[in-house]
């Protein structure tokens, strides 16, 4: 009777036991199935994105440039307009060479055809060129490679360094930015200091800078880069991202 009801115990925890093995293992399957349906949901978005962006960059250079180019030449073809006339002329040619730089620079910055032709370094080098040419901030970068990476990373650490610099510019009140990409054999790694306000972390989502920081966050997470963001208000803002290749 012992010896039967002991079998009857033991049969009882071993099936038990199995049950709760494959509940968990069952779990752990469909989270990972999850993380990995969120993954190539939000690649695919970020992919339609850039798709979408490129298209307008294009539309942008054949269809608007052109048109603003050829309205310029038509307005100085003008003769015998009078003094008067001839000040306004020149104010609207100056407000369309603006303008002309203005769709260049958006254009630009929607795709930079330099990312695809030179890669990740000259293209951010050129990018934050430009920013530097406006004095809105002094940005430093620096590089200890320009070789060529997986054009899958060049385009996604080019966006990430977009969007740390538009963050500072718009919400760290900082006057200088530093930037560096260093790479190894297998890893390349951004890092990013500025002399801003800083913010808090821990409340991060809860502000502006969350929705930016939300972008950086996914960017890394198709990239399986490890990212660490250290700040505190009035410590300025820090950014580590290493990606492996």
């Amino acid at each position: 009777m012992e010896d039967r009801l002991l079998y009857t115990v033991v049969s009882t925890s071993i099936i038990l036991a199995l049950i709760i093995v494959f509940f968990v293992v069952s779990v752990i399957r469909y989270h990972r199935r999850y993380i990995s349906l969120q993954k190539d949901m939000i690649r695919a978005e970020i992919t339609m994105q850039e798709l979408e962006r490129k298209r307008i960059a294009n539309d942008l250079h054949d269809s608007l440039g052109p048109l603003l180019s050829s309205v310029k030449l038509y307005m100085q073809s003008l003769e015998d307009i009078g003094e008067d006339n001839e000040a306004l002329l020149d104010i609207a040619n100056t407000h369309i060479d603006e303008t002309i730089n203005g769709l260049r620079q958006i254009s630009y910055n929607l795709s930079p055809e330099s990312l695809s032709r030179n890669g990740l370094v000259k293209a951010t080098s050129e990018y934050l060129s430009r920013i530097n040419s406006d004095r809105l901030l002094e940005i430093d970068f620096n590089s200890d490679d320009d070789g060529m990476l997986p054009k899958d990373i060049e385009i996604h650490l080019f966006r990430i360094i977009q969007e740390i610099v538009n963050n500072t510019m718009k919400h760290a009140r900082a006057t200088k930015l530093k930037l560096i990409i260093a790479s190894t054999v297998n890893q390349v790694t951004l890092r990013s200091t500025d002399n801003g306000i800083g913010f808090d972390a821990q409340n991060v989502e809860k502000n502006k800078r969350g929705l930016g920081l939300s972008s950086i966050k996914s960017r890394c997470e198709i990239l399986n880069a490890q990212l660490s963001v250290n700040s505190a208000v009035d410590q300025g803002c820090s950014y580590v991202i290493k990606v492996p290749f």
